[in-house]
């Protein structure tokens, strides 16, 4: 069976930078599973999946603008120290979760000097390109279910209410960070129906 809108997949698969750093990996855990079409892995990944079958291995680059999107200064903004209430020490790297009208929104430490930070709340990957090595180890039919889950969402299932992904107590499909490979922090947690529920694919 070939790779097509609404089969599950099951790959395998590596993450490298331009430079040939290794950024992610399933090896030695368990192959990464999605559903075509369905949203849950990057676009450029996504289609490039489209059409292979068990036993392919291929190398895809995707571009930032199919990845985790163009890198955006504006996304970056200097605040004081003292916004992060009951840490220690605040440094380059530390990631948070900041309250939006859209949700949780992860941001990132970006620089520190005397009492203020600077953050970031871009995709630690905006901006560059991705470099994946695959391997699809199974291709099958989605289940009725799977396509339209009736359990746990992270709005109930529903579709109404604000995603609560990220947020401490929160008990997500995603583990309240996602697929390491595919959240973007903002309800991108690999949920089949995360663009009709959240309305943001």
């Amino acid at each position: 069976m070939k790779i097509a809108e609404k089969t599950v997949v099951q790959m395998h698969y590596t993450l490298t930078s331009d430079e040939g750093a290794v950024i992610d990996s399933s090896e030695g855990r368990e192959p990464l599973q999605y559903i075509q079409g369905a949203h849950m892995i990057v676009v450029g990944l996504e289609k490039a999946m489209e059409g292979h079958e068990v036993g392919d291995k291929f190398d895809v680059k995707v571009i930032p603008a199919e990845g985790y999107g163009i890198y955006d200064e504006r996304m970056t903004q200097e605040v004081p120290l003292n916004v992060f209430q009951g840490v220690e020490k605040v440094e380059v790297g530390m990631q948070f979760y900041a309250q939006t009208p859209a949700g949780p929104m992860p941001i990132r430490i970006k620089s520190v000097s005397g009492d203020k930070a600077v953050i970031d709340a871009n995709h630690e990957l905006a901006g560059k390109n991705l470099n994946f090595a695959i391997e699809v180890v199974s291709v099958r039919e989605a289940t009725e279910e799977e396509l339209n889950p009736q359990g746990h969402c992270c709005c109930g299932g529903k579709g109404d209410g604000e995603c609560k992904c990220g947020e401490e107590g929160h008990e997500c499909e995603c583990g309240g960070e996602g697929h390491k490979e595919n959240c973007d922090g903002q309800g991108g947690c690999g949920c089949p129906n995360h663009d009709k529920h959240h309305g943001n694919a």
